[in-house]
């Protein structure tokens, strides 16, 4: 049963998307890391579907099971006050009545919106346009009926699959953004995109919220748009996808590598000073800082 607070988080969430600063969403993969980010003040929670995976030694792409999966999203919506959202992949499913019912597992969880991308593990082909907007229009009817609106960010991963040269993965990115926002998506996520021109080009031509990834470690070397000068190009929404999580794992192999060579500490001393913010981030985690 979806409750009325569920449907509350979900109409609040769909409004983040509509106002004039834009939504960041520095994304998480475990109880820690949401209530961490929740207690630095974003307004809501996305989830990585890598992090997820990673967390859990499983490689990106659906790899993971539905229940492994269900059962971290279950963990993370009840231990946080703010909405969230999912990356469901390309919906867990191998067609449509399989993806409808794992999205109704995942909307009984709690969660108020879903990424869902029209390409299975990054192939060079994309889903058929038609049937991707199919599959949108039918999640739009499956969370209606069940009293929700449920937040659905289409992703479309023209630039992804590098099917075609930068102007013809841009026209279709417009056509498929604008396609599936009439199927019933409420906003559009286009990546690895971080040329201005680029973005400014899909602002306007989609008529919807644009979703952009922000992920400084991917890419020629070359630094994404600062938040601040996505939000002036009109950008709604911005993602951190899995970065954080790869972060993070990266901190680890620094601190264990200096550890193994070196039997030294500081990498690891450096991050945690000072000591009181590294025991505010603990006591956030476990829930200590209500």
């Amino acid at each position: 049963m979806v409750s009325n607070i569920q449907r509350e988080k979900a109409d609040r969430f769909l409004k983040f998307h509509n106002e004039k600063e834009i939504l960041v969403l520095p994304n998480s993969w475990d109880i820690a890391s949401s209530k961490i980010i929740e207690a630095s003040g974003f307004k809501a929670i996305a989830t990585t579907s890598m992090g997820i995976a990673a967390s859990l030694g499983y490689p990106d792409c659906q790899i993971i099971t539905l229940s492994e999966m269900i059962e971290v999203i279950t963990k993370i919506v009840n231990n946080v006050q703010v909405p969230v959202t999912v990356d469901i992949e390309a919906g867990y499913g191998k067609n449509l009545d399989d993806i409808l019912d794992s999205i109704r597992i995942f909307i009984e969880t709690g969660i108020v919106g879903i990424n869902i991308e029209d390409s299975i593990n990054l192939k060079p082909d994309l889903i058929d346009e038609v049937e991707f907007c199919e599959r949108i229009s039918a999640i739009r009817e499956l969370s209606n009926s069940m009293g929700l609106h449920l937040v659905i960010n289409a992703r479309t991963d023209s630039f992804y699959t590098m099917k075609g040269n930068a102007q013809e993965n841009l026209a279709e990115s417009i056509r498929r953004g604008n396609n599936y926002m009439e199927a019933g998506a409420d906003c559009i996520f286009v990546q690895p995109v971080w040329d201005i021109s680029t973005i400014a080009s899909l602002v306007k031509e989609i008529n919807g919220p644009i979703n952009i990834l922000s992920n400084p470690g991917i890419g020629s070397g070359i630094l994404p748009p600062s938040v601040h000068e996505l939000q002036d190009l009109g950008v709604a929404r911005l993602s951190l996808g899995s970065g954080i999580m790869k972060a993070t794992l990266a901190l680890i192999k620094k601190i264990a590598d200096e550890l193994s060579a070196g039997g030294t500490y500081n990498i690891l001393a450096e991050t945690l000073s000072p000591i009181s913010d590294a025991t505010m981030a603990y006591q956030m985690a476990i829930g200590m800082n209500k």
